[in-house]
């Protein structure tokens, strides 16, 4: 059984559809396996923000796709977009740019 089921905006979608094909199938299959069991290895909560991370990795590159919970009617979350990252840090832009869809989505 799913803790949560997972919504994909638009981004999200273009994101996935346009990386390396096993690449987005290795984030697919973590993305489900994060529905079952914590590990932050696949999905983990951002310091600081109310943002979260699909994680993997495919031939060396770093792939992930940001979420927020969504807790109104049921339990889920919604991914916002993904990037490929190119350093150690994640892109403070990135962080915020998936909070402000947050904030729309949730309208606050």
């Amino acid at each position: 059984m799913n803790k949560f089921e997972v919504e994909y905006l638009d981004d999200a979608v273009v994101f996935i559809r346009n990386i390396n094909r096993k690449a987005s199938i290795k984030l697919l299959y973590n993305i489900s396996k994060a529905q079952k069991i914590n590990d932050i290895k696949v999905f983990k909560k951002l310091k600081n923000t109310e943002i979260w991370e699909f994680r993997a990795k495919y031939e060396g590159l770093q792939y992930r796709l940001f979420a927020f919970w969504d807790k109104r009617k049921y339990t889920f979350v919604v991914c916002t977009h993904g990037i490929i990252k190119k350093t150690k840090k994640t892109p403070q832009k990135e962080i915020e740019k998936a909070e402000q869809i947050r904030k729309k989505y949730l309208g606050l």
